[in-house]
Formats: structure tokens, sequence, C-alpha cells
């Protein structure tokens, strides 16, 4: 039996062995598990404290705005006076329009002739009192409920003006209709 021929075979076969029992350590040794568990935990915690931090500003927000909305009735309420009908005068009027107006006449608002006033009128809008208390919104409704042709009309600034003609403030609707283009702002 030739042994030299054994020996050919059995040193690789060691080598390989050897080295394959060394790779398995090698890796075993080097693949440890990443615990993260600490981590998450600190995330968690942190997470938990920050909806708390919101949990209790939307609180304070809230509370703010019922104290605001409280103090904002309070301090309209006192403000809300019973307003007295105020005569008209109609001399003081035609002294500065220089010419007759009648009472409640809606066309005295720059921007509102005969057909709008008759729309307002229909709409239950008769007086310049009732005018200036309408918002622009109702008055634009009026406005679109006759139609295309109404369209152009702006009626942002009606109201102001007729609570200046139910006040009797002849010389300031005056003076706001020579300033401004055909009642526009």
């Amino acid at each position: 039996m030739d042994f030299s021929n054994i020996w050919c075979w059995l040193i690789p076969a060691l080598v390989g062995l050897i080295c394959g029992i060394l790779g398995y350590l090698i890796g075993k040794g080097s693949n440890t598990t990443v615990d993260n568990s600490a981590d998450l935990k600190l995330w968690q915690d942190k997470n938990a404290k920050l909806k708390a931090d919101l949990d209790a500003c939307n609180g304070k927000l809230t509370a703010a705005s019922t104290i605001a909305a409280a103090a904002t009735v309070a301090a309209v309420a006192p403000a809300i006076v019973v307003e007295k009908d105020v005569p008209f005068d109609a001399a003081a009027a035609k002294a500065v329009f220089g010419k007759t107006i009648k009472q409640d006449d809606l066309k005295v608002v720059e921007g509102i002739g005969p057909k709008i006033s008759e729309m307002f009128n229909n709409s239950g809008i008769t007086t310049w009192k009732a005018l200036s208390e309408t918002a622009v919104a109702r008055c634009q409704e009026v406005l679109d409920g006759g139609g295309d042709r109404y369209k152009i009309h702006n009626p942002a600034s009606w109201p102001m003006q007729a609570k200046m003609a139910y006040e009797g403030k002849w010389a300031e609707l005056s003076k706001w209709q020579d300033e401004h283009d055909h009642g526009k702002l």
C-alpha cells in the first residue's frame, strides 16, 4: 500500500475541515443581534411626552378662545344700545344734494336705480335702515335674482351709504359719493 497517495488526499481534506470549522466559529462570533429595544422605548416615551404637551396646548387654546369669546360678548354687550329712529330732515338733504330727497328712497344710494330699488323693495328691504343692516352677500343675492344684467353692479358700499342716509349724514354721504367712482370702493 502506498501511503504517499493518501497524504495527497488527507492533507487537503484536513485543511478544508479546519478552515470550515474556523469559518463557522468566526462567523458565529461576529454575528451579534442588535437590540434596539432601549432606543425604541426612549422614542416611545418622547412621543408620549410630545402628545401630552400637544394636548395641554390644545386645552389652553380652547380655554383661551372660550375666554376671548366671553370677553368679546362682555365687551359688545354694553355697547348694544337701543337705537331710536333718526328723524328725516328733507331740508338738510335738499341743501346738500340740491334736489328733493324722499324719505327711504333707496335711489339716494349711489349704484341703485329704479329697477334695483324695486328689486330690494320686493325682497322686503324698503328703508335706508333695513338696507344698512343688510349684509353685502344678501344684497348680492337680490341682484342675482334679477338675472345677468345686474352682474355689473357691486353692492359692497350700499349698506354703508344707506346708513349715512338713515343717520342724516348728508354731507358725509355726498362727499363719499363724490370721492368714489359710482359707488365703487
